[in-house]
């Protein structure tokens, strides 16, 4: 078992707390939408944006969250203006974004293998600081406001977008908002989970309440509550065995999945 400072535990504790609630807040619509790889997609932009942020000698986390919130707003008008399903564009982008963050690490041969290529790769949770607790704390409370102030609009686009539009609701705003969240947050998961990791974070915790409700409603309250408990589990799990904590979150996350497909109601009913 790891002996830490009190002060990296209890960094450690807030900074899983608040990635569970806004990754898993952001994965019920991105579930709910059948855009899955879409947290796929976007964790790869940002791996490849701090690889860039690597090579340039910039701001790694910068450099992410601007890349990730790029392809978040090329995303949505690509797959209208080609007339191709979103998940498509997604693939492509995702092909692109992991080629680039590959090439960047390539050109950076004194840093590819360094502490922070690493965090970038696996997340790196002791290195949390309280900058990365008040950005994450921005955006986790400014995703429940949205989500409380335009809940009817996001639930009757989900339900059926072109239904919403047939009822008056302009769907491009909102549609391209969960874009921007999905992207922004990824960005900021990084240092938590990892870039390549992230995607779970935000895909399983909601695909696991989904196996239990139908209410939309309940779906987003119990979504950050599995997503917070896989990450202290998660934690618990790399401190004592001294494993990577972003890969302890994404197994932690997808054997709860797992076990709610076996215990699910709906399997029963099916």
């Amino acid at each position: 078992m790891i002996v830490l400072p009190a002060k990296i535990i209890l960094f450690a504790i807030f900074g899983a707390f608040l990635t569970g609630i806004a990754c898993s807040l952001v994965g019920s619509f991105v579930v709910r939408m059948n855009l899955s790889s879409l947290g796929f997609c976007m964790s790869h932009a940002a791996f490849a944006g701090a690889a860039l942020g690597l090579l340039l000698s910039f701001n790694p986390l910068v450099i992410a969250i601007i890349f990730s919130v790029l392809v978040a707003f090329i995303l949505g008008p690509i797959a209208e203006k080609a007339k191709l399903d979103t998940n498509v564009v997604i693939g492509i982008l995702f092909s692109l974004t992991i080629s680039l963050g590959l090439i960047f690490l390539s050109f950076s041969p004194g840093t590819a293998m360094s502490s922070t290529a690493l965090s970038i790769l696996w997340g790196s949770i002791l290195g949390i600081t309280i900058n990365d607790i008040l950005r994450l704390t921005v955006i986790t409370f400014s995703i429940i406001l949205i989500i409380v102030l335009f809940f009817k609009e996001f639930q009757a686009i989900m339900f059926s977008r072109k239904m919403a539009e047939a009822s008056g609701i302009n769907t491009k705003p909102f549609y391209y908002l969960i874009l921007f969240l999905t992207g922004i947050t990824v960005a900021l998961s990084l240092k938590l989970v990892g870039g390549l990791l992230v995607f779970a974070l935000m895909i399983n915790p909601a695909s696991s309440a989904y196996q239990f409700f139908y209410d939309m409603k309940k779906i987003t309250i119990f979504s950050p509550i599995i997503g917070v408990f896989c990450c202290f589990l998660g934690i618990l799990l790399s401190f004592f065995l001294d494993l990577p904590t972003g890969s302890s979150i994404a197994i932690t996350s997808s054997l709860f999945f797992g076990i709610s497909v076996l215990i699910s109601p709906k399997r029963k009913r099916g």
